[in-house]
Parts: C-alpha cells; structure tokens; sequence
C-alpha cells in the first residue's frame, strides 16, 4: 500500500490561486470541481511531481483561508532547480519577499515569500559546488 499527503490551500479566491500557481510555480491544472455557482471547492495541480490542491475559503464550512484567520501557521516548501527566479516570478506575479534567497550554512539557497493569498512558502534549491557565491 502506498501513501500520499496532499495539501490543500484555501483561498479567498480559487480562480485567481489556479492562476498564479500555474504560472508562479509552472504547475498543471489537473482537475477543477465547482458547484453550481462556479465556486471551485476542488482544484488539484501537479508541481513537479507533487500534486498542489485547493479550493475557496467558505466560512460556513469552516474552510478559512490565510487572511481570514490571522496569517498562515504553516510554510509550505517549494524545491525548485533555480529559487532565485522561482521567488523572482512569484513576486512579480503579485508574491511578497519575506526573506530574501541568499545561501544558507546547511547547504541551500533560500528565502521566504508570502503568495497573494496569504500562504508563505520557502523557496529553496541546493547549493551545486562551484555555485553561487
């Protein structure tokens, strides 16, 4: 038997998280489920090999996204061959730099970006020798 964890965000606006996700992060809109007034309860996305879900906030079920509850309690981790332009695209796609992508003593090259949708994400890529300085 083989297992899978799935994450699924919660957003205040499901068209436009599909959106940045596709484009941010080169994800693939696998799947798209809304109910009859087209709001998407169910988007699954594959990023690399992972599958990214997530579905609009609706507070009568207690699906809060990022901004409704506070902030987000958790960071979620994007290893990409190449942070540097990977948080580069999120922020001109709308993302804010939290920290910034420098090289770390435990051999990555990462920083932190908040998404629109208020979700933070640590952008990170190992460190190749002879790499950057």
């Amino acid at each position: 038997m083989t297992s899978e964890l799935h994450p699924k965000l919660l957003v205040s606006d499901a068209e436009a998280a599909i959106d940045f996700y596709t484009k941010a992060l080169d994800a693939t809109l696998d799947l798209r489920v809304a109910d009859e007034q087209g709001v998407v309860n169910h988007a699954e996305l594959t990023v690399g090999s992972a599958t990214l879900a997530l579905a609009q906030s609706v507070k009568e079920w207690g699906w809060n996204d990022p901004d409704s509850v506070g902030g987000s309690p958790v960071l979620i981790t994007a290893n990409v061959p190449d942070p540097d332009s990977t948080a580069a695209r999120m922020v001109q796609l709308g993302a804010e730099l939290v920290i910034p992508i420098e090289n770390r003593p435990y051999g990555k090259r990462q920083g932190r970006v908040q998404d629109p949708f208020g979700h933070l994400w640590v952008i990170s890529g190992d460190l190749r020798p002879g790499g950057r300085e």
